[in-house]
Formats: C-alpha cells, sequence, structure tokens
C-alpha cells in the first residue's frame, strides 16, 4: 500500500495545487472494510464546501488511477487543531507552536526551528535538538484558554 499512496501523492497534488489548495497529508489507515485513504488538505479558504467540492475531485481521479485494491472509504480533512507532524514540512509550518513529541526521550515545548534532519524546541529554559529518525510521534498542542474574568456591578468579578 505505500507504493500506492507514493504513486498517488503527486497525482493528487498536481490536482489540489490546480484547485489552489495544498496536499498537506495522505496516508492509508485501518483494516479490512475499515480502511480510509485520509487526504489531508491546507490553504486560505478551506472550508467545508471547498473540501466537499475537492472530495468529488480527488474521488474522480481515484477511481481513474485504480491503485488502491480493495475497499475503502475517503476521507478529505484538515490539519486541525492538534495536528500530528509526520514530516519536515509539518515542522516548519509549526515553527511557533507548542508540541508534544514521543520517542527516544519525551519533550514538549515550544518548536523554534526545523531543518532536513531535526528539529528544535525549547523546554522552559533550555533548547533541545532532536532527530527526526529519533521521533515515534509528534504533534501540535492546541492551548484552550478561557475568556478573561469581567468585573461585574458592585466590584464583584463574574465570568464571562
Amino acid at each position: 500500500m505505500a507504493e500506492a499512496i507514493e504513486q498517488l501523492s503527486p497525482v493528487l497534488g498536481e490536482y489540489l495545487a490546480a484547485e489552489g489548495i495544498e496536499l498537506d497529508d495522505l496516508e492509508l489507515v485501518g483494516f479490512g472494510r475499515n480502511r480510509r485513504l485520509r487526504v489531508v488538505v491546507d490553504g486560505p479558504g478551506v472550508d467545508l464546501g471547498r473540501i466537499a467540492d475537492v472530495s468529488r475531485g480527488i474521488s474522480g481521479l481515484l477511481d481513474a488511477a485504480d491503485l488502491i485494491q480493495g475497499s475503502y472509504a475517503l476521507e478529505v480533512t484538515t490539519p486541525g487543531l492538534e495536528r500530528k507532524l509526520r514530516t519536515p514540512r509539518h515542522f516548519t509550518k509549526s515553527i511557533g507552536r507548542e508540541v508534544v513529541v514521543k520517542g527516544l526521550a519525551s519533550h514538549r515545548g515550544i518548536l523554534v526551528a526545523a531543518d532536513a534532519e531535526g528539529f528544535e524546541l525549547t523546554e522552559g529554559d533550555a533548547r533541545v535538538r532532536v532527530s527526526y529518525q529519533d521521533v515515534h510521534s509528534a504533534s501540535t498542542v492546541f492551548a484552550w484558554e478561557p475568556s478573561q474574568p469581567k468585573a461585574a456591578k458592585g466590584g464583584q468579578r463574574a465570568w464571562a
């Protein structure tokens, strides 16, 4: 299946580029009847309607290419708030964000640099260099921040 993904990636990438959207990731997950071809797209103005439009186009390309044997479901999505970091490009796009990394050692900090061999993040006052080959999984962290309290009448504080 990895070969099919490698063959599909440039075809889908070219189609999406023509649509003004970036192919961010492509993976075949699951087994048997529960397999899904996950196509992750990114770019300005990518909303639910746009995803529906490109899903139809991708479906047609997949039917014509016929590279994936057996049944599978097509899932077209965006990276989301907590995105997986699987390629050097993913790390580069996430510089400045908080990340969690699991591998030979676990790290959590702000991603400050990335290149072809690895990346750097700050953990407190320390700056840590990690090689991609030492990473089992990595993702960005969505930091939900509650709204700030507002002053209520009579000096009491109320939460918004």
